[in-house]
């Protein structure tokens, strides 16, 4: 917005300075810069991140596996977890002693998190492994992957937009120090009694 009220200066206005012209014409050149190179910044950082998530999500997908556990029997809460009172989504699943077989072949027993209510032996619920049996988080899914992909394009052009405008700013502020010099140095010339009648007489 700084930027396009900078424009005003071009009006036809025998006050106005050279250096105001040339504010006007930084703003401008600011403007153009952020509402051309922000977009393709945002558009390059995007795709490669959409591009990089994806090969992610793939290699992700390849590597886990959704196998069956068994429930062999209830554990109690871990020391760890958060008070008992304070409920969260996590929560809502449920520490248990579990078998199951991973992709390879070989048998695995261990503590699992079961997103069952009320888990008794002998149910069932799914978890991720690696090949070799493994526990391992859920993978990426695509439709994730593009959202993190948008978010940074999205935030590389903001980025790219701020440094445009942190550069115009810098720029007019450089401007306006060399022309409070200037102001400075014809106040020193004018001497100590430029206001007095008769000056100079």
């Amino acid at each position: 917005m700084r930027a396009i009220s900078g424009l005003w200066r071009w009006r036809r206005n025998p006050l106005c300075r050279a250096t105001d012209l040339a504010e006007a014409w930084v703003a401008l050149a600011a403007l153009l810069l952020i509402l051309l190179l922000a977009p393709v910044v945002g558009s390059l950082v995007g795709g490669s991140a959409q591009d990089a998530l994806q090969r992610s999500v793939r290699a992700q997908h390849e590597a886990r596996h959704l196998v069956t556990a068994t429930v062999v029997r209830k554990l109690d809460r871990s020391p760890l977890d958060s008070d008992p009172e304070t409920s969260s989504g996590r929560d809502l699943r449920t520490r248990v002693l579990a078998d199951w077989t991973a992709p390879d072949g070989t048998a695995h027993r261990g503590p699992a998190l079961a997103s069952l209510k009320d888990p008794q032996q002998g149910d069932t619920f799914r978890i991720w492994t690696d090949r070799h049996g493994r526990m391992v988080p859920r993978p990426l899914d695509s439709a994730t992957a593009s959202t993190h992909a948008v978010l940074a394009g999205f935030g590389a052009a903001l980025a790219t937009g701020g440094l445009i405008e942190g550069g115009r700013r810098l720029i007019v502020w450089r401007m306006a120090r060399r022309r409070y010099a200037r102001w400075d140095q014809a106040w020193d010339k004018a001497g100590p009694d430029w206001g007095r009648t008769g000056t100079g007489s």
